[in-house]
C-alpha cells in the first residue's frame, strides 16, 4: 500500500514524501537521493525494492532545493548538504507520529544521500540497525580532489564565476545551476575522523568508473568501520546507475545483505 504526504520542515518548506506500507512491516528503512535526484529514479527506486522484496515499510521523499517533480519547495541552485541533511531529520522526526515508525531503522542513501544518512547515524546510532550510503560522498576535501574535478578547470570556472552549470543526465534537455555556497557548505563535513561511531552493519557500493565518489574513498571509509561491513564494486558502472545490469546487481547484493541481517 503506497501512501503520499506532504509535509513541513524546519523551514515551513513542503516536503513531498512517499511510504510504501507493509502490513506485517519486518523492518522500516528511509532511502534519500542524491544531490538534484528525486524519489522515482530507477536507482532510488531499486534500493527501495530490495527493502520491500524483504517486507520493510519504506520511505522515500524528494528533498528541498533538488530537481524532479517539484513538489517539495525550494530552487537547485540553493543545493546543500546541511539542507539535505536537515530534511532527513524532519522527515524522520515527521515519522516518529506514524502508526508504522519503529526503531531501529534502516537507513540508504546515494551520494549527497549517501553522506546525510552518514551524519544521521553518527548523531543517533543508536535508532540506526543498518546504514547503506551508496556512492556517498565522503568529505567536501575529498570531492575537490576527486577526478571530476582535479587537474581541470571546471572548480576554477566554478570558483570564479560562483556557478556551476551542467546539463542533467537523469533529466535530459535540463540546464543544472548550482552555486559555489554549495561547495563552501560541502567544505564542513568530513565522515572519517566520527566514522568509529558508526558501529552498526554498513553496506558500501560504488561503480568502478565513478569519478565523483571513486573505490578510493569509499575504501577509506571502509577501513575506518569498526563494525560489521561489506563494499562492493560495480564494474563498468558510473556515479549515477543507470544500466539495467548494473541495477540488477545492486539489487541482487542489497536484497541478500537485507535478508541475512534482517
Amino acid at each position: 500500500m503506497e501512501e503520499k504526504k506532504f509535509i513541513t520542515n524546519r523551514k515551513k518548506q513542503r516536503i513531498v514524501v512517499v511510504i510504501e506500507i507493509k502490513p506485517d512491516q519486518k523492518g522500516l528503512a528511509f532511502v534519500m537521493h542524491g544531490l538534484g535526484g528525486f524519489k522515482e529514479q530507477p536507482q532510488i527506486k531499486t534500493f527501495g525494492e530490495a527493502f520491500q522484496e524483504n517486507d520493510f515499510t519504506v520511505v522515500r521523499f524528494d528533498t528541498t532545493n533538488t530537481l524532479g517533480s517539484g513538489e517539495s519547495a525550494g530552487k537547485y541552485e540553493d543545493a546543500t548538504t546541511t539542507n539535505y541533511f536537515e530534511d532527513l531529520e524532519d522527515v524522520i522526526a515527521w515519522a516518529k507520529s506514524q502508526a508504522w515508525y519503529e526503531e531501529p531503522f534502516w537507513l540508504c542513501g546515494h551520494s549527497l544521500g549517501g553522506i546525510s544518512t552518514i551524519l544521521f547515524a553518527e548523531k543517533h546510532p543508536s535508532k540506526v540497525k543498518a546504514l547503506a550510503p551508496i556512492s556517498t560522498v565522503v568529505s567536501g576535501k575529498l570531492s575537490l580532489d576527486s577526478p571530476k574535478y582535479k587537474g581541470n578547470e571546471l572548480l576554477k570556472q566554478w570558483k570564479e564565476s560562483g556557478w556551476r552549470i551542467e546539463k542533467s543526465t537523469s533529466q535530459p534537455g535540463l540546464v543544472k545551476k548550482l552555486k559555489w555556497s554549495h561547495m563552501e557548505d560541502r567544505l564542513k563535513y568530513d565522515m572519517l575522523p566520527n566514522a568509529k561511531k558508526l558501529t552498526m552493519l554498513v553496506l558500501l557500493i560504488v561503480g568502478d568508473q565513478d569519478n565523483s565518489t571513486p573505490p578510493e574513498h569509499q575504501k577509506m571509509l571502509f577501513e575506518r568501520l569498526p563494525g560489521e561491513k561489506e563494499m562492493h564494486i560495480i564494474k563498468g558502472a558510473s556515479h549515477t546507475f543507470k544500466d539495467q545490469k548494473h541495477l540488477s546487481e545492486i539489487k541482487r547484493i542489497m536484497k541478500k545483505w537485507i535478508g541475512k541481517n534482517k
